[in-house]
């Protein structure tokens, strides 16, 4: 909802006054929008966008060198007047002519027509650009809305315009950038007006609105809302299947936020579209991923290709510099780029020599692994609650990650691997993928465990798997610096690595020792719910904490349990094979 306003009727006009204070260094407002201060060059064509408010950085925020000289701004969602789009022409006119461009929309075309005659009268020839790259609103390009496909043709003709090129090649390359363009956009969400209580309409709940409009217009039809993997391959076939004629294997693609979609989740979608791009043979030049063209607090997101030609390409990828907009080839150029040759060299997964012993143990370990990954997919949830009551909520996330990392860096090793080498492995990914700190404690414990145990032994007796315990406890002490009764993973650690040596040392076998052990440790997690944390995240909120358990303490004798069962299953499948 737009909620900072003092009159919803002059919501644009008020903007747009704090826009140009803050850039007041390279802008100035002339009667009905902005215009950019002049460089000391040559003078050039006059590139004049505009439409209605509410869609930052279109159309003011991209105003400046390489982009727009003029920006006509309306008010919200409103074209802006013939007069507003004659004042800003006439204050952005160098002596070489204007292009206007603006989406196709019925007022904009009428009030940027009437303007464009106004201009021609008195001596300015003018020229209009239409943009026309919605594909889901017409199957007749002409009759097509202009959406975030602006911003690729806003940008050719303002590259061409500062090359110096005349206004009969600054049109030309404005219409053959919106033959080349295309996007489709869905919706999540709709936007709120300045001072209403209630969107502008609304998606219903488990759906996307597929083909929106930027003026809070809803989207064509309703469909399931689905995966990003899904989503990704409804934009690429989509926009494939609308392919320009002869158009080339080069795109440069807009991944564009509406308004409330999060950098977050255009970033994981922009990975999904560029693997099926690249799966299409489609090359992939300098892609922009952010909000260019937005509607307010729409939740929403459109994919737009523009098929680029040398020429196309070539002011693609000019410079420019504008409030909202800044691409500067020169830093980038000054950039080394390793290579994938040496990227992979760094890396080296080749286990080293092992004895039979340590092979053997490295398939407990794969198994152990594979265990915990079931067990925490199962319980992320489980533990996520329990973290936030005291703590952000992500403890099962974090963990699920770090477990998942581990699992697929184990599995690209060699089966030939000892179990040292593959728990020094998968306590560097988990350490690398998790994040956070349980990510950091278990990354590190792993590691210190593989220390411990080696892969150079002909046995690997229960008292030396109790070392590697105990190795693996002290790294989480000295590199957490917790201590028992904190409320911590050391609470239910501590005492299982105790029990597990008093049960070894008794004479207990190693799965024998560690299921009694592991009990102990659970026991000891649910004590963890009388403690208040003294170190952490949650140390703030101790209070709140009292009454639920730790949940570092919780996974861990959920882990420790799982890890006993495989301990279990291993033996009895040794002796069933013994006999």
């Amino acid at each position: 909802m737009t909620t900072i306003y003092d009159d919803p009727d002059e919501f644009a006009d008020d903007q747009l006054t704090g826009f140009l204070a803050l850039y007041a260094d390279r802008l100035r407002g002339v009667p009905g929008g902005v215009v950019s201060h002049r460089g000391r060059g040559e003078p050039q064509v006059a590139v004049v966008i505009g439409g209605g408010s509410g869609h930052y950085p279109a159309f003011s925020g991209t105003v400046g060198p390489g982009l727009a000289t003029g920006a006509v701004v309306g008010n919200i969602f409103t074209s802006p007047s013939a007069a507003q789009a004659y004042s800003v022409a006439k204050a952005a006119d160098q002596g070489r002519g204007v292009v206007f461009s603006f989406g196709n929309y019925a007022g904009d075309t009428m009030n940027f027509g009437i303007a464009a005659e106004r201009l021609r009268k008195e001596g300015i020839d003018t020229r209009i650009v239409v943009v026309t790259d919605d594909i889901a609103s017409a199957d007749d390009v002409s009759k097509r809305r202009g959406i975030a496909g602006d911003f690729s043709v806003f940008k050719a003709m303002g590259a061409a315009a500062a090359e110096g090129a005349s206004l009969d090649e600054v049109e030309r390359i404005g219409n053959a950038s919106n033959d080349a363009t295309r996007t489709l956009g869905v919706a999540f969400s709709g936007c709120t007006m300045p001072g209403a209580t209630e969107p502008l309409f609304e998606v219903p709940d488990g759906h996307l609105g597929l083909g929106l409009g930027i003026h809070g217009e809803p989207g064509i039809r309703d469909v399931e809302l689905m995966r990003a993997t899904d989503l990704a391959d409804l934009f690429v076939d989509r926009l494939l299947d609308d392919r320009p004629t002869g158009a080339s294997s080069k795109v440069a693609p807009i991944l564009n936020g509406l308004g409330t979609t999060k950098y977050e989740e255009l970033f994981l979608l922009w990975g999904h579209i560029a693997r099926r791009l690249a799966e299409a043979d489609v090359e992939v030049v300098e892609p922009e991923v952010g909000e260019l063209v937005t509607s307010l607090d729409m939740g929403g997101v459109s994919l737009t290709l523009q098929w680029l030609d040398d020429e196309l390409e070539r002011l693609w990828r000019a410079d420019a510099y504008t409030p909202a907009y800044r691409k500067l080839r020169a830093p980038l150029d000054a950039l080394v780029v390793p290579s994938p040759d040496e990227l992979a060299a760094g890396v080296d997964d080749t286990a080293p020599d092992a004895t039979e012993a340590a092979v053997r143990l490295g398939g407990t370990v794969r198994s152990t692994l594979g265990a915990i990954h079931d067990l925490l997919r199962r319980e992320e949830e489980t533990l996520g609650r329990i973290d936030a009551v005291a703590g952000d909520g992500d403890h099962g996330r974090g963990m699920l990650k770090g477990i998942g990392a581990a699992v697929s860096r184990v599995d690209g090793v060699d089966e030939g691997a000892g179990g040292a080498w593959l728990l020094s492995r998968a306590g560097l990914a988990w350490a690398e993928h998790a994040g956070g700190t349980s990510g950091v404690l278990w990354g590190s414990a792993l590691e210190a465990l593989a220390a411990s145990l080696t892969d150079e032994r002909d046995d690997y007796a229960p008292a030396l798997i109790v070392d590697g315990v105990d190795a693996f406890a002290e790294s989480i002490v000295d590199l957490g610096r917790a201590s028992e009764g904190d409320k911590t993973m050391l609470d239910a650690l501590l005492p299982f690595a105790r029990s597990l040596r008093e049960r070894v040392d008794a004479g207990d076998a190693l799965p024998v020792a560690w299921t009694a052990a592991a009990r102990v440790a659970v026991d000891a997690a649910a004590a963890t719910a009388e403690l208040r944390p003294k170190v952490g995240r949650a140390r703030p909120l101790a209070e709140k904490s009292v009454g639920t358990p730790d949940a570092g303490a919780t996974s861990m004798g959920m882990i420790v349990t799982a890890v006993g069962e495989v301990l279990t299953s291993s033996s009895a499948s040794r002796e069933g094979a013994a006999s």
